[in-house]
């Protein structure tokens, strides 16, 4: 173990005893609680800067806060990132539901994700499967309908000439079908959707 590992966890140790002092009513724990401060601090400038910027899940600032290197280069001590982590959580800086349903709002609303890509998305983030569920649970399938058909419409006018045959026919409508199967909607409503898109260009161009 490094010099300023064995420091971090002196640290910690201290404070377990600092702790334990106080509870005795010994009142010597205030000189090391001082030190702790004076250790976290960096750690908690960090973490406001962070959740300043916009709101992360509770795994996702513990992530960030582990990247944290002090002076020395050393990475943040575990402990003392769990410790400005928790304070967090106690103080609702951070909250994965609040943080889980206003994510599904956001990226449904303003960048058209599909519910797969939102689920994945707070997956990544370290975000529970049962918080995610209920943030999911304020999708509006309607919406989703509107968003995919939006999207394969898009596509579809890109068309620029009939299809002369069968082959590029199908070759036109996986290319749309593609662009909805990358954003992670469902297969074959977005079957659906193109075919119903692709066909309304093909007359528009016939006119």
């Amino acid at each position: 173990m490094s010099e300023s590992g064995a420091d971090n966890s002196a640290t910690i140790e201290q404070l377990q005893a600092a702790i334990a002092a106080v509870q005795r009513g010994d009142g010597d724990g205030e000189l090391i609680d001082e030190r702790l401060e004076e250790r976290l601090a960096p750690l908690k400038s960090r973490a406001t800067r962070l959740i300043s910027h916009r709101d992360r899940s509770v795994e996702e600032l513990r992530r960030r806060l582990t990247e944290t290197t002090g002076p020395d280069g050393e990475p943040a001590d575990a402990g003392l990132v769990q410790v400005v982590v928790e304070r967090c959580i106690a103080n609702g800086m951070v909250d994965d539901t609040r943080f889980a349903r206003e994510w599904v709002r956001q990226r449904q609303h303003n960048q058209r994700k599909s519910v797969s890509v939102l689920r994945r998305e707070l997956g990544d983030k370290g975000v529970a499967p049962r918080i995610i569920d209920e943030a999911l649970d304020q999708v509006d399938p309607d919406d989703q309908d509107a968003i995919l058909r939006a999207l394969v419409e898009k596509k579809a006018g890109t068309v620029s000439r009939p299809p002369a045959d069968r082959r590029e026919y199908d070759k036109a409508l996986r290319r749309i079908v593609g662009v909805a199967a990358r954003r992670g909607f469902p297969e074959g409503r977005s079957l659906t959707l193109a075919r119903e898109a692709l066909d309304h260009r093909i007359e528009e161009l016939g006119e």
